[in-house]
């Protein structure tokens, strides 16, 4: 029997979120700057680097890598090699590019399955140098510049130091130049207008070291939404090509649609008299006599442990409430006073007639990020894909 919790993909939203992303920039692009400007589009559009990392932030990397190439993206980007290795295999023919640190890798599958490489420290540069030697071969890379995240990165004002060398490998090529912004989901805080000047300068002082013409890239969601000087030549949405805006920021210039929604059945209802207790630790205890249903959907799915006593699902198009712990296959929900029966479909996260639980409702109701609900998704949730 095939479990009943299930996520269902809609490769035809994702697809439909990127060409939404891509007007966006049609229309509102500024037009390429005077040569010298460090911001200079080689095009008033700037492109699209389509994030599908963590297997596409839980929806799928093989079926959704291959959905956005077919809507239009000009790259994709991936964590680690293996994920760039999978999207690959699934098919994905444009350039893909490795976020993560390589200086401790295997890095064959680099070479082997056409990926590019970040080059983001100067281990990552000499691993990438001598790997390249080897395989008699000029390695097309991007480079990381780190403009005050303080994770990976060259530090922006220090390139005078730490380029030369990099800069002079033989045997690798720097196609761009990136950054990547920390506060760009947090609207009072100016410190992404910081690191965009910090980016700029950095872009300059690698012109002066012999870095010309090359691509520049900054820009995540958030960043995509508050300012359009953060686009210059390539974008890197991640959750909106999924329908999701970053919180607390708006979309109101983009239709987007959610791509995934998560469902289940339940399995046994029962009731509980007053004064009874429900689940582990018994949390939650009956005031009046209630009917109870079982839904097989727990932490080991990825559902946060928060949700217990706080969250809610659909059942019957009401909104009902999880009582109790969240077990490691199963939850409880209160449905007294509903008609509900085993095999009833219960949404976890969608749309159920004119009801909605979205992924970034379910993140406030339990203090965490929509990034993180998606992404939690259990590798036993079979996921279900709509068509292209």
């Amino acid at each position: 029997m095939i479990r009943p919790t299930v996520a269902t993909v809609s490769l035809d939203a994702i697809q439909a979120n990127c060409r939404a992303i891509h007007r966006l920039l049609q229309r509102d692009a500024e037009p390429p700057g005077p040569p010298g400007d460090p911001r200079r589009h080689a095009s008033g559009t700037p492109k699209i680097i389509a994030v599908v990392k963590a297997n596409a932030y839980g929806h799928g990397a093989a079926r959704v890598g291959v959905a956005l190439e077919g809507a239009g993206a000009a790259m994709l980007a991936c964590a680690d090699i293996e994920e760039g290795i999978l999207l690959r295999e699934a098919g994905v023919t444009i350039p893909i590019l490795v976020f993560g640190a390589l200086s401790v890798s295997d890095l064959a599958g680099v070479f082997a399955h056409r990926l590019t490489p970040t080059v983001s420290t100067p281990g990552a540069a000499r691993a990438l140098e001598a790997a390249a030697a080897r395989h008699g071969t000029r390695l097309a890379c991007h480079l990381k510049v780190d403009t005050g995240m303080n994770r990976l990165g060259f530090r922006h004002d220090n390139l005078r130091r730490t380029m030369a060398d990099v800069l002079a490998s033989p045997h690798l090529e720097f196609d761009a130049v990136y950054t990547h912004f920390a506060t760009a989901d947090q609207p009072e805080s100016a410190f992404l207008d910081e690191q965009r000047a910090r980016f700029d300068r950095a872009a300059a002082a690698l012109a002066a070291q012999g870095l010309r013409g090359v691509k520049r890239h900054a820009a995540n969601s958030a960043a995509l939404l508050r300012d359009r000087r953060t686009w210059y030549d390539w974008v890197r949405p991640g959750l909106l090509l999924y329908g999701i805006v970053p919180p607390p920021l708006a979309a109101a210039d983009l239709a987007l649609g959610p791509a995934l929604s998560l469902t289940s059945r339940i399995v046994a209802v029962k009731g509980i008299r007053t004064g009874e207790a429900i689940g582990y630790g018994l949390r939650w205890t009956a005031d009046s006599p209630r009917t109870i249903a079982i839904v097989p959907a727990g932490y080991a799915d990825g559902l946060d442990t928060r949700l217990g006593g706080r969250g809610s699902v659909l059942v019957r198009e009401h909104r009902v409430p999880i009582v109790g712990a969240v077990s490691m296959d199963m939850i409880s929900i209160d449905v007294t006073g509903l008609d509900v029966s085993p095999g009833d479909e219960v949404v976890l996260i969608g749309r159920q007639g004119d009801q909605e639980i979205s992924a970034r409702e379910v993140a406030g109701t339990i203090g965490t990020i929509p990034w993180e609900v998606v992404c939690r998704l259990g590798a036993r949730i079979e996921r279900r894909y709509g068509s292209t």
